[in-house]
């Protein structure tokens, strides 16, 4: 492969393609499909989710910005400040605290429309929270793995209480 192809790729896809040159040559050694797993399956330790002044969100000591919408963040807050968790049903009572938490956010004011958009997603008969979770969900799973992000994002049985598992001692309100 010459260097101009591997400054094309993702700085991943090269690695990828180095981890698997790897692997098949371990293969040859006689190392087995088992042995090869157990390399690959280390737990990943839970990074530090920090919460600025300005409300922006970072993982880890490198600082990885969580990028959200206002209503997305101003909602994963909600669910950050309230680690019992909180059942959907029971929206329509933190819609004060929610509309504060979004006029932080968004400290240009709450439009009609921005006072709508609390209305809908504290509303349980409607699907607006569930959407909004589903994205909050993408959002971290574009910054990491699937079995780490699963500890960052709002997750619940339906019916139940749902909630964000980071333990709360490894989020740092700035």
């Amino acid at each position: 492969m010459t260097n101009t192809n591997k400054e094309n790729q993702c700085p991943y896809e090269v690695l990828v393609k180095e981890v698997k040159e790897r692997i098949r040559k371990l293969k040859e050694y006689g190392i087995s499909e088992k042995a090869l797993s157990s390399l690959i399956e280390t737990e990943q330790p839970l990074l530090k989710l920090t919460v600025s002044r300005d409300y922006r969100l970072y993982l880890g000591e490198q600082r990885v910005e969580v990028r959200m919408e206002p209503l997305l963040k101003a909602l994963y807050l909600l669910f950050l400040r309230h680690p019992e968790g909180i059942i959907f049903k029971d929206l329509p009572d933190y819609r004060q605290e929610l509309a504060k938490i979004y006029s932080d956010v968004r400290p240009w004011g709450l439009s009609d429309r921005a006072l709508q958009s609390i209305e809908d997603v504290t509303n349980p008969m409607l699907n607006s929270i569930n959407e909004k979770c589903a994205r909050i969900k993408k959002t971290f799973l574009g910054v990491m793995g699937s079995d780490i992000a699963e500890h960052y994002f709002i997750k619940g049985t339906r019916g139940k209480t749902k909630g964000i598992t980071l333990p709360r001692d490894l989020v740092l309100w700035e």
